[in-house]
């Protein structure tokens, strides 16, 4: 089971990957904000201006397209037509840009489209017509065709005049027609729209020159704005851009004005360069990689592709995916006018997945654990074999009860286990000692909590009755002080059998023994008002390395001695004072004189000269009070004094001898 329990270490370690990988994605979100805040500050005053218009959004294009009225070497073109009885828009259309030119592909279905008759020019016929915003006011250009074929611009007016600047093709589809359109790019964010014209019906406009508008931008009552990328925007983007991110500004809307990336290095493994070790490594660190990805939330899909990223989508920051692609960690930062800036930040650069040196010192840790457990399982076995055989010896020498049944075989073996089993033989001779001495524990550890439990009570219940700030503060830390002794208490008499090894955990420090004996003197009298109880000495200047805790149950215990034989309204003193060997720490109590005959015995273990109303007292606390004492290198005696009416105990400890200036 030891061996197996070693498993645990490679599971630890993945959940520290984990922890790790989720700690570097909130710091890499975190500084991805930064960053996007200082983009977005960059980018303040180089945004478009915007207003309640509808867009009217061209994509950018990488290469010229060929007008030839068919749309094919558009991005994302889809030629498929809606059956006759299918519910569709009457129009479809795109629009791109590349350098100076704009490009618009529009696709109509009607059942009988009318051309334009030369010979008949004032008949009502199918036409389209352009509207921009140039720097003489707004402009309108016709597109109009006697049948399918090449088209170019034409001024309106009783003498229409051709527009070379604007050309195409006009082709018939099986539901109608598709025009593609070559022209003059827009000024930025300036006015463009278009709209589809069609004759009205015979009834309606009988022999005379008339058509409305049934689809397209300018068919609303305002003109959109000419909305696409922007390479000024991007080449300044680009350059706050690190490897793996990627960076967008869209509009209210969603349409992409500036889109800039950096890929991400991309290494991959050579196998045949590596040793059948570095192959093994290789793919447990890929295991490792996939391990990450399954634990890490799932990602929010996004499209692909396209020209428009919904708002509603996006939120301050998550993981997305794009199509198929890689995860990326995003944010979004709002941009003045209502615009967005979208970055993202490719998770494998994140040291968690892509940190090759971290994955491989977890996989050689995995392989050597493993060695390390068959080893250990052996190893273990043959210690398990000399531990039973060493546990027969101890079940033949001692019964359930404790009683000793037989003498345990020597062991001459000189490693641990010789150790143990000699250390079992000195047990089974103490082990009758052992068992008075716990069977008293019960009544010596009641006697032991008795006094903090007390001032804990007492200190819990002046809090409840004093508003006062600065007092409810003594009251505290009184109750704090109180429950450290308990802990400590327990702690001593739960981890040795002896009471000289409760003090193996205390720790010396410097500190002013004064300051204690007065703190302990107030206390005390809060606790016992029935006596008056009072500290003598200085109020500081005592200084003493040792344990404060210990010298404060040193005063417990001499404290709760002198109450137990001081009359009601009788004076307990603490008292404190500097002498040519260091301190001298005592504590009087009126009342009954010491007999002569035990005046260096009460400090031995079990010795008690109460009466009978106090059955049950091991007459331990002297004991612990001489054991206090020598751990601090002092020592402890008791007396009779004459001239006050009772007994006096002082502890002399090697402190400063002489006051400090």
């Amino acid at each position: 089971m030891a061996s197996l329990l070693m498993l645990l270490i490679p599971w630890a370690g993945l959940q520290f990957v984990l922890e790790l990988d989720t700690a570097l994605r909130e710091q890499s979100s975190n500084q991805l904000s930064a960053q996007a805040n200082r983009m977005a500050l960059a980018l303040s005053n180089q945004l478009p201006v915007t207003d309640s218009r509808e867009t009217f959004y061209a994509t950018t294009l990488n290469r010229a397209l060929n007008v030839d009225g068919y749309g094919d070497d558009w991005p994302g073109y889809d030629d498929t037509e809606a059956p006759p009885d299918a519910t569709h828009e009457p129009l479809q259309w795109q629009a791109a840009v590349h350098g100076d030119l704009l490009y618009l592909l529009i696709r109509v279905q009607t059942a009988s489209p009318i051309y334009f008759d030369p010979g008949q020019p004032d008949r009502p016929f199918e036409h389209v017509r352009i509207y921009w915003q140039g720097s003489d006011g707004l402009r309108e250009r016709h597109i109009r065709t006697p049948a399918p074929g090449p088209v170019v611009g034409w001024r309106p007016g009783r003498e229409p005049a051709a527009d070379y600047q604007i050309s195409g093709v006009w082709q018939a589809t099986g539901r109608g027609y598709q025009l593609e359109l070559q022209l003059p790019r827009p000024k930025e964010n300036s006015l463009f729209s278009f709209a589809i014209h069609r004759p009205v019906p015979d009834s309606a406009a009988a022999g005379s020159r008339q058509t409305e508008p049934v689809a397209g931008p300018a068919v609303n009552p305002r003109m959109p704005r000419v909305v696409t990328r922007l390479p000024r925007l991007e080449e300044g983007l680009s350059a706050s851009l690190l490897p793996g991110q990627h960076v967008r500004v869209l509009t209210p809307a969603g349409w992409i004005l500036a889109d800039s990336h950096i890929p991400a290095p991309k290494t991959q493994a050579d196998f045949n360069a590596m040793s059948p070790l570095e192959i093994v490594e290789q793919i447990s660190l890929n295991g490792l990689r996939a391990l990450v990805r399954y634990f890490r939330p799932l990602p929010l899909q996004l499209p692909e592709t396209g020209d428009r990223i919904a708002p509603e989508q996006l939120g301050e920051s998550a993981i997305v995916r794009h199509g198929d692609g890689d995860a990326h960690l995003m944010v979004t930062t709002e941009l003045p006018a209502g615009h967005v800036l979208v970055l993202e930040q490719s998770l494998e650069q994140i040291l968690a997945l892509s940190g090759n040196t971290l994955g491989s010192v977890i996989v050689r840790s995995t392989f050597l654990i493993i060695s390390l457990m068959l080893i250990l399982l052996g190893y273990a076995s043959w210690l398990s074999w000399r531990i039973a055989r060493l546990q027969r010896a101890v079940h033949a020498s001692v019964d359930d009860d404790g009683r000793i049944l037989g003498v345990m075989p020597p062991s001459k073996a000189r490693d641990e286990l010789g150790d143990l089993s000699r250390q079992f033989s000195q047990m089974v001779d103490n082990l009758q000692g052992y068992t008075r001495y716990l069977e008293s524990f019960a009544r010596r550890l009641s006697h032991e909590l008795k006094t903090p439990v007390a001032v804990v009570r007492s200190s819990l219940e002046n809090l409840s009755q004093d508003s006062r700030p600065d007092q409810q503060a003594i009251y505290i830390e009184r109750a704090h002080q109180a429950t450290d002794r308990l802990s400590q208490i327990l702690q001593g008499m739960s981890e040795a059998a002896r009471l000289e090894q409760s003090f193996d955990q205390a720790e010396k420090e410097v500190f002013d023994l004064a300051v204690v004996a007065a703190q302990a003197a107030g206390a005390y009298q809060e606790l016992s008002p029935q006596h008056r109880i009072c500290y003598v000495g200085p109020a500081n200047g005592c200084t003493l390395s040792g344990s404060p805790e210990l010298l404060v149950q040193l005063l417990d215990k001499l404290v709760d001695n002198a109450r137990d034989f001081t009359p009601a309204k009788g004076r307990i003193e603490i008292g404190l004072k500097h002498q040519a060997s260091g301190l001298e720490l005592s504590v009087f109590n009126e009342g009954s004189s010491l007999p002569d005959h035990l005046a260096s015995e009460i400090f031995s273990p079990f010795i008690s000269i109460r009466d009978g109303k106090d059955q049950g007292h091991l007459g331990q606390g002297l004991l612990i009070v001489r054991l206090i004492a020598e751990y601090h290198g002092g020592t402890v005696q008791a007396t009779n004094d004459k001239a006050g009416g009772g007994v006096r105990f002082r502890v002399s400890l090697p402190g400063t001898g002489l006051p400090e200036s």
